[in-house]
Parts: C-alpha cells; structure tokens; sequence
C-alpha cells in the first residue's frame, strides 16, 4: 500500500449524484485511505433505534470499488438532537453549573450511561453490518476527544467521580491523606460527601483538582474502551485507533497509547508562526515514541487555511507538501487532510479542503494531487523506522499539576517549556525520542527533562538509575517538588532528585514579568571529571566555560546551595547574583547537569551542543544549513534520509556519499542536494559501488 494518502469523507453533505464525481476526482488525485462516517449519526439514526445505512452501503460500496481503503468511524462524536432532547441529562455541565447545549458537537457528558449506551448500540449496529466489508481496513473511535468538553462537573460526573475515587484509594482516610484535607477544614467523612471542583470562593483543593483531570482523562478513555469492546468482540481482526490532537492536556497520550492499535493524530499548523516546524517536530516525535517508535497516522492536517483561529491564512506555495512530508519523515504512514470536499455551509465551510469551492482549477488542487503523486512513487518508505539517542521526558501528571492555581508563578507553561527544551535538539538536527519517565532510559545517550514538577519516588530512583549506569541527564527548574498527590516532598527541595542533583534549593524566586537576569562566569570545565584519556578520544577538547556562558535567564530563578555539584554558570545580578544558575555533578558512572533558571535561547543551545559533546550525540547529519531538518527511517523497505528545507532561501546541502533521489528514480546518484526555499529531498543509498 504505501503511505496512505486522503482525508475525511463527509457525502452526507452533499447530493448522491456528487458521490460518482468524488470517486472519479478521489482517483486523479491518487487517494488510497479515506475515513468515513466521523459525523454520520444522525443521518444513520435520524430517530431512536430507526437505522438508515442503505446510503452508506453505498458510499462504502463505492469505495471499495475504486479500491479506496477505509477507516470506519464509530459517528458517536456528535450525538443527534433527539437524543439531547430524550434524555437532558447526557448534556455536560461546566464548573459554574452552567449546561452546555446541542447546536454544535462534543454535546455529551463522558460519564453519561446513557450517552455511552446509545453510543454502543449504535457501534453494534455498525459492526455487526461492516465488519466484513472490504473497504474497511481501520476503526476511528468517536473523535478528537476532549476538544470541546474536556471536563463535565455535573451530579452525574460527580457520582462517576466518587467511584473513581473508591477504586483509587480504598477509604476516606486514604483518600484525605492524599488530599491533605486537615487544610482549610476539608476532611470527608464519607466519599458520598466529596464534590467535583467546581467554582468555589477561592482555590480549589489542588490535589483534588489533579485527581479530577486524571479522572476527566479517565471518563473519556472509558467512552473509546466501551466502543473499542464492541469492535473487539465483533470485528477482532481490524485494528482500532482514534485521534489525538498535540499537546492536549485533558487526554494523556502516554496512557492512551496502550489501547491504540496506532497512535493516530489531527495537527494543523498555523501559517502565521514562525516556527510551527519546531512544535511539530517536537508533537510527531511523542506520537512516534509512545508506541516504542511504531509509525502512526496523521489523519487530519489542512490543505489550506483553517477556520477557528483569529486570522486564518492560507498555507504559502509548497508549505502544505513540506509539512507532510515533515510528519513522514518523522513516522508517519498516513498522511489525511480534514477534509476531502470543502463544505458549502456549517461552521467550517471556509475551512480549507483537498477539494476547494474553487475545484480543480486550484492550486490547492495541484498541491495536494501532485502531493499524492509522489507519496505512491516510495511505497518503501511504510513500516520503516527511526532511531534515536536521546530523550526527552514529558509527563501529563506533571503538566496537569504544575498548572494548578496557587504556585510561586502562574507563568510556568509545560507546552512552552517543553518546546524551549527540544528546540536546540531539533536544530542541532539530532533525533530525539519524547517518552514518559516511567520508559525504559538506559538505551539512551542522554536524557533531558524540561520539567518534572511532580515526581514520584519510583520515578525519582529511575532517574537516578539511568545516571549512576552511567547516563547523561540535563533537568531544569522547579523539578523533583511534589509527590503523586501534590504534596511537598519532606527533606528539602528537589528532595527525592536531591542526592542525584548534588545541590539543594533554598528557595524559588520567580522573576518579575519582563525581568531578567546575567548568568555566566562559572570558570569550571563542562568535561571536568571525565577521564582525560577519554576525554581526548571521544570529544577532543576540555573546555572552559567561564566566557562562554555569558548571557541572560529570564521566568524563573532559584537560590541553590552546593551539595556536591560545581556550578558551570552564576547569577551575575539581582538578588541571587553570585549564586550557582546552571550546576554540574558526577554521581556513579555518569554526570547530571541542573538548570536553575530559563536561560537564552542561545545560551540554552550552548550548553546542550557541549552536552551532547559530552554524550557523545552526533547529528543526523552534520553540517546542515541553518532551517534544513534531516531525518532518517530504516527497515525492510530501505533506508531513507529526508531533507527538509523550512526556509525561505535555496540552499545546497552535502551528503555523507552518493545517494539518489527517491523522487526522481532515474537521476543519477548525487553527493550534493539543492534544495529550493521549502524544498524536500528524499534520499536512497549510498548508491551500490560506493559502500
């Protein structure tokens, strides 16, 4: 098959006449996968328990006759308005107490019974008709979970809660230790008594907050796991999946990861950043690595424009062809638009299509057609797959707790501070896994932790396990805080990564909005303590940081004492000036290096190239013109190297020996690659002879 190529296919919306046309234009455009059915519901079920598929019969039927793949969705996404209307009480309720009402999607609360016994049978219905059919190859489970109810705060949802609760701790007492409810006089004494958080006079309990979005996460994976066992028991041969979207905080994509046959993702890029390559790298990355490096699926991106941001540009000349081929080159095996017909009404009718309003006669018709021309020409490249030496540690526990209200600073943002971790990684053009800190870390050169505000002690000894074998650790500020529960760690901050770290924190000081401040002159090695014989023969110098980490931190600061470590870099002003901002500490057979403090984009870039000297990280490539990405996939089918230009000028790129251009078969092998302002090289070899 290849990389599968389409999008959403929505005929409902249109005349069954247009269906032929479709297939027809489906096949010029080289469109093999299609999925199908995400928001059919009411057109399947226009009242309870009437079902209508004779339609559908033949939008399938047709599919498979042009030889178009299916991925069959469950159409629970959005329920239709004789079931808002039967049954009230599966609306969802915000905080406040206010109803959330049909006339757009998403309309249900996730721990409504009702909502998930009408979605079942429905999903019966379906499978029981469509198993066999030979257009399906995939099942899409409801849609983009969490995207507009992420969290319900009705009496249902607190009834579901309290059994959550139940489950998790056992007893009341248990559960107000975890609470720490002697504060502010909020013992229970009976789980009947405990309440969502909804809006109350002032801070909300914060460890029940966090157990409140691990059970928000929890109550929409019971929507896809009561699906997913109906397909399972009628339909065990297909595989399931449904669409995460990146960086979203009320769905853990780590703990989600284990019930997807494939991680399947929706990422629209916005035209207007400036650097989205970036925040796409780092979102393919993690849906690449949660699987264990299984390729994944990208099943909504836009041809074009959006619909829901402020100001919604088109994607420039050759943007849309360079970040499809960025999420191929990443792991991706499917590369699907939202949607395949732009729509003539409805709130995303100036969402961009692979079919414009303007049809054929478009460039964003030749786009995406020559697009899917050249995704056929390199069948090779599915099922192929990329390693990586270092990782980088996200965990949805930690982001949903740092979050919280209540905090030295409300400014610490995960999503951002995870993206100003990756960033020097990705433009050193080093592969680089994002894994939670429960995987495995010891097949990595090198660790690097953004974050990692909420630690468990299992965890924390992990961590320290990697580093005593002799790993290479960078972790930064306001890590190693608080237990599972959001309760401090008794012994001194970062007490459970304190041993590891060699340094204690006397205290936070969070920088004023707009301050920063020096940091340089530490005057000790970045290598010091690394044997000089292997030092010489791995990295070839010892270098002396004193002046080259001069600069400045902003966001956040930190008073740390020595306990053990040697400071690489000080405070050069402000109150902390002269105290230890960027720390080094040798601890078994490995070495850790701390960050108290957000440093420069540059300065941050230094000291993780000089670490990954130390770690002995290499580029993919080396050398490559500042904005080119290059990345590797291997496996049965061969081995690629993808050269990705995200920027606005022509450059030429050298090859580590003769390679040929994929694209371009019958071009003879090269060992130089221009590549035009957005341009993409997709290479084979070293040509034979040449190894």
């Amino acid at each position: 098959m290849g990389i599968r190529f389409g999008g959403d296919y929505n005929p409902e919306q249109w005349p069954e006449e247009v269906w032929t046309e479709d297939l027809a234009l489906m096949k010029a455009a080289h469109v093999t996968t299609v999925t199908a059915g995400i928001f059919s519901w009411a057109k399947v079920e226009p009242r309870s328990g009437e079902w209508d598929f004779g339609w559908f019969d033949r939008v399938l039927d047709g599919l498979a006759g042009a030889g178009i793949e299916v991925c069959l969705a469950t159409m629970t996404a959005s329920p239709p308005p004789w079931l808002a209307r039967a049954h009230p009480e599966i609306l969802p309720e915000g905080p406040d107490g206010q109803r959330r009402w049909p006339g757009a999607r998403q309309h249900f609360c996730p721990s409504s019974p009702v909502y998930r016994a009408y979605a079942v049978r429905l999903v019966e219905q379906l499978a029981a008709r469509y198993a066999e059919h030979p257009a399906l190859t995939m099942w899409h489970v409801g849609n983009e979970y969490g995207c507009h109810t992420r969290q319900c705060f009705c009496e249902v949802s607190a009834e579901d809660f309290r059994v959550w609760l139940r489950t998790r701790y056992g007893s009341v007492d248990a559960l107000n230790d975890a609470w720490s409810t002697a504060f502010w006089s909020q013992a229970y004494g009976d789980f009947d008594e405990v309440l969502p958080p909804r809006t109350a006079p002032t801070f909300p309990n914060p460890a029940q907050q966090l157990d409140y979005l691990r059970f928000g996460d929890h109550a929409l994976r019971a929507c896809y796991l009561a699906e997913k066992a109906v397909l399972a028991r009628l339909a065990p041969e297909v595989p399931v999946t449904t669409n995460l979207m990146p960086q979203h905080k009320p769905v853990d994509a780590f703990g989600w990861a284990p019930h997807l046959d494939a991680m399947a993702l929706d990422f629209y890029q916005d035209p207007y950043a400036a650097d989205e390559h970036v925040r796409a790298g780092y979102v393919f990355d993690l849906m690449r690595s949660a699987r264990g490096g299984q390729p994944w699926l990208l099943l909504e991106q836009a041809a074009g424009a959006v619909n829901w941001r402020p100001r919604n540009g088109p994607k420039p000349p050759g943007a849309m062809r360079l970040w499809s081929w960025q999420a191929v080159a990443q792991g991706a095996d499917a590369v699907l638009f939202f949607q395949w017909r732009q729509s003539l009404g409805g709130a995303e009718k100036f969402h961009s299509a692979m079919l414009p309003h303007g049809g054929t006669d478009t460039r964003t018709w030749r786009e995406v057609s020559d697009l899917g021309r050249e995704l056929a020409s390199v069948p090779g490249i599915e099922g192929t797959r990329s390693r990586a030496s270092v990782a980088l540690l996200a965990d949805w526990d930690s982001w949903w707790a740092l979050e919280l209200d209540s905090r030295p600073s409300t400014a610490l943002d995960h999503s951002r501070i995870a993206l100003e971790h990756y960033r020097p990684l990705f433009e050193a053009g080093v592969a680089c896994d994002v894994v939670p800190p429960q995987r495995e870390l010891s097949g990595y050169r090198l660790v690097v932790v953004p974050n990692l505000y909420l630690v468990t002690a299992r965890d924390a000894e992990r961590l320290a396990a990697y580093v005593r074998d002799g790993g290479r650790l960078v972790v930064s500020f306001f890590s190693g805080i608080v237990d599972e529960h959001d309760r401090v760690h008794p012994g001194g901050y970062p007490a459970p990564l304190r041993e590891l770290l060699g340094l204690r924190v006397a205290e936070f000081w969070p920088l004023a909005e707009g301050r920063s401040v020096g940091v340089g002159g530490g005057g000790t090695s970045l290598v010091m303590g690394v044997p000089p014989v292997e030092r010489s023969r791995e990295w070839g110098r010892s270098r002396d940081l004193g002046g080259a980490y001069a600069g400045r931190a902003d966001l956040w600061s930190e008073e740390i004492d020595l306990e053990g470590a040697e400071a690489l870099a000080r405070f050069t002003d402000g109150e902390l000036a002269g105290r230890p901002a960027v720390t080094r500490h040798d601890y078994g057979r490995g070495t850790v290096w701390y960050l108290g403090t957000r440093l420069e984009p540059a300065l941050l870039r230094t000291l993780l190239d000089d670490v990954r000297e130390v770690a002995g990280v290499v580029p993919v490539l080396p050398g490559l013109p500042a904005g080119v990405q290059a990345a590797v996939r291997e496996g049965a089918g061969g081995r690629y190297l993808f050269l990705l230009n995200h920027g606005t000028q022509a450059v030429e790129v050298g090859l580590p020996g003769p390679m040929r251009d994929a694209l371009a078969p019958r071009a003879a092998a090269v060992e130089h690659v221009a590549l035009a302002a957005r341009g993409v090289a997709v290479l084979t070899g070293p040509a034979p002879g040449t190894e």
